[in-house]
């Protein structure tokens, strides 16, 4: 048996506290109301959902995650956040649309409970979106002190006894790591004087690790990754994860790409486009949000097919990302992908994947179980970059002198035999030389 980590109980309310309350924010919260009450299961959640395997395979032993793993209690989970526009999660799911009329009917009372607090927003990193609940402040050091503020009351109020923060508002627009990213002082002097190099999430992600509060980056933009925040949340021994949430097209690359790295099968050019109607299609609308987001995509097959190695199968792949902004689809996001593959002998192949998905509904599980294996991580005292949650992700984080890790099916290996470790079960190789016959 593996040495099991030391966990501090999952005791008292765990409060999450989210930028941005849109349609990603809604959908879950409104998920939430309905796992509690027993209207659905938890569909799309592997902590909820999913089993683990433990032991061998002849042991049989294959229990729910939530059943092995000590994870926080859903009915403990208190939820507060910040939004640049100031209607309550009732008014702003009805606005989103993702859900029923008759779903969000069902949650009213609660989605109506949770109004968001002063956002803060630099027009310049959302262009295309503009909202009058923001902070007022002369600088940045000073909203995040207001934002310390909003999460000691928001504490104090809701009697959580942990916090976590989860981004789930806008894609800020694509920068590249300066020289006030580099190190806590120049950052922290960067927030006093107002360098605009300082985007509205690094504000956040700062704020929220230097008070020792785990942060999860749904987002593709630039935030807890730069040297400045993962020296701090080092030093502060404060998870942290991020970034992208992985749930429409990208998703079923992660799935189809390892596929055919494992079956030798070489890729010429993989064509990908989309067309989404809400929030989200809006703000990538604009070049520089869509440059975050296009970087993000792109990263994927590179980290999975490894054409440095595999140089006469993927060398001379074309890899190309198109977003288009369609309202009438609203929530409704619809990909297509078109793959031309080669195989013995040179032969050309294709392959055409067409996904008709609702994002925020693939969003909203992941959002659940970031937030609960954040906290786990927390009271496991494993402090730094998640690595293990890649799983959730499209462009995850990892320690600087690795590389990151695509494939989903690593990526479930890792997150699985985490939780294993956690509990202090076997980690699982499935070698199986013990049940093989030899001869001399």
């Amino acid at each position: 048996m593996s040495k099991k980590p030391k966990i501090r109980e999952a005791r008292g309310r765990l409060g999450v506290l989210i930028p941005g309350m849109g349609a990603v924010t809604t959908t879950f919260l409104a998920g939430l109301d309905a796992v509690r009450r027993g209207t659905y299961p938890a569909y799309g959640s592997l902590t909820q959902m999913g089993h683990i395997r433990l032991g061998r395979r002849t042991e049989g032993r294959q229990p729910l995650v939530k059943d092995v793993v000590p994870l926080a209690d859903l009915n403990d989970v208190v939820v507060g956040g910040w939004d640049i526009f100031p209607e309550d999660c009732y008014e702003a799911a009805k606005h989103a649309a993702v859900l029923t009329p008759e779903q969000i009917e069902q949650s009213k009372d609660f989605l109506q409970s949770i109004a968001p607090m002063p956002a803060v927003f630099d027009k310049r990193y959302v262009k295309r979106l503009d909202g009058p609940n923001v902070k007022q402040a002369r600088t940045l050091w000073d909203k995040s002190q207001m934002l310390e503020e909003d999460m000691m009351k928001f504490r104090e109020m809701r009697g959580a006894q942990r916090l976590v923060m989860i981004w789930c508002a806008s894609t800020e627009a694509y920068i590249q790591p300066s020289e006030v990213h580099q190190t806590i002082e120049q950052f922290e002097t960067g927030l006093k004087r107002n360098d605009p190099n300082i985007s509205p999430a690094m504000v956040y992600a700062y704020t929220a690790i230097k008070n020792g509060v785990p942060f999860i980056n749904g987002a593709p933009h630039l935030s807890n990754g730069i040297p400045a925040l993962t020296a701090l949340a080092e030093e502060k021994r404060v998870p942290h994860a991020g970034k992208d949430f992985k749930t429409g097209q990208t998703l079923m690359k992660t799935i189809i790409a390892p596929g055919l790295k494992a079956r030798a099968l070489g890729v010429d050019g993989w064509f990908s486009t989309n067309i989404l109607g809400n929030r989200d299609g809006e703000v990538l609308d604009d070049p520089e949000s869509f440059k975050s987001k296009e970087v993000s995509k792109l990263s994927v097959l590179d980290s999975i097919l490894q054409p440095e190695l595999y140089p006469e199968l993927y060398k001379n792949l074309y890899h190309k990302v198109d977003i288009n902004y369609y309202p009438p689809r609203g929530d409704n996001k619809e990909s297509w992908d078109n793959i031309d593959i080669f195989g013995w002998m040179g032969r050309k192949m294709q392959i055409k994947m067409n996904f008709l998905c609702r994002d925020s509904i693939l969003a909203a599980p992941v959002v659940l179980d970031l937030i609960l294996l954040t906290d786990l991580a927390q009271r496991a005292g494993m402090g730094g970059v998640q690595e293990w949650l890649s799983f959730y992700f499209k462009s995850p984080m990892c320690a600087p002198e690795l590389t990151p890790e695509n494939d989903l099916f690593i990526q479930q290996w890792k997150l699985k035999n985490t939780l294993r470790y956690m509990i202090g079960e076997e980690l699982i190789t499935h070698l199986g030389v013990e049940y093989y016959s030899y001869f001399d």
